[in-house]
């Protein structure tokens, strides 16, 4: 498709001016993610100042272990805060508490009572394995090294986690669908720190399981599947999952995308943010080896990750410019 769609990972964010402005009137994170109507003024503001051919949700992806029972925090300057964190507690103890998706669901039917029905809705969540690396240490880690080593000390513990992770996840996007995305998106950020087997067992497996329900619930809704820094077993999980649409970061070549996945599976990316932020000829040379490489491929244009929070308004306008001509 010429030009391809496009939107950004991280689109609502800190590098508009209108969402600095509203967070400075609302407060915290958590406190614009679970007020409908600011959540819903935060996923429109791209949507309305660029034009992007999807909307996606603004949340957050630890929005699942905070329904799980476990209390979630973000704190200035170091990031997100789940506590207690599973080195030091059980899941059995954990009380449940689902309203935390009910104010999602809000947000959604909020976007789509304003949303242009030409726009792409899409929402999302983590996928088990990431997931489980915070509910583990209970806060992002380099290298994910208390549930790495969980997953291997303490299998069936681990397994429990990720089964528990499943269910909640699987109940929390058909709850998206039914309140009116049109599509959804698995983000498993740390896919990259896994080895093949484990990769997987906490990886493949559980997403193979997840699209399977959410197709039994919902077969016309599309599911985008994204194992950041997957490398060479992206074709596996491509091929494996049962995903519509695969997501590749800014460490894949699309030359070799392109030619290892399966034929005619939609691809979604995979720009560097770095290349987005320098802008100029590197920002055009990007975009065009990116578009030749997916010439004869469905092509969703997007980001390898999230758009950096310093990123200029105006390479943002020049990207658009340069894939609509």
């Amino acid at each position: 498709m010429d030009p391809p769609p496009v939107w950004l990972m991280r689109q609502a964010g800190r590098y508009l001016p209108e969402y600095r402005e509203l967070r400075a009137k609302m407060g915290g994170f958590l406190d614009m993610a679970y007020d409908a109507e600011a959540a819903a003024e935060i996923t429109m503001q791209p949507i309305r100042r660029f034009g992007f051919d999807g909307a996606i949700l603004f949340s957050d992806i630890l929005i699942v272990p905070h329904a799980i029972g476990q209390d979630l925090t973000f704190v200035a300057g170091e990031g997100p805060r789940l506590s207690p964190p599973l080195t030091d507690a059980r899941l059995e103890d954990f009380t449940p508490t689902p309203h935390h998706l009910e104010a999602i669901y809000a947000t959604v039917r909020a976007v789509k009572a304003q949303l242009d029905p030409s726009t792409t809705f899409l929402g999302f969540a983590g996928s088990p394995w990431t997931v489980a690396t915070y509910m583990v240490a209970g806060h992002g880690t380099k290298d994910q090294h208390p549930a790495r080593i969980m997953a291997y000390a303490e299998e069936d513990r681990f397994a429990q986690l990720i089964a528990r992770i499943e269910e909640v996840t699987v109940d929390y996007l058909s709850g998206q669908i039914e309140a009116g995305v049109d599509a959804v998106q698995l983000f498993d950020s740390w896919a990259g720190s896994l080895s093949p087997a484990q990769f997987e067992r906490w990886v493949i497996q559980p997403n193979a399981r997840i699209v399977a329900a959410l197709k039994a619930r919902h077969p016309d809704t599309p599911v985008i599947g994204f194992p950041k820094g997957a490398g060479a077993k992206l074709v596996d999980y491509a091929s494996r999952t049962g995903i519509d649409a695969v997501g590749i970061d800014e460490t894949i070549d699309p030359v070799w995308a392109n030619a290892a996945l399966p034929a005619g599976m939609p691809v979604q990316g995979n720009l560097d943010p770095m290349a987005l932020l320098a802008g100029g000829s590197a920002l055009s040379e990007a975009v065009e080896a990116i578009r030749t490489a997916f010439a004869d491929r469905p092509h969703i244009f997007n980001l390898g990750h999230g758009i950096d929070k310093t990123t200029p308004i105006a390479h943002v306008e020049d990207l658009l410019a340069q894939l609509r001509g």
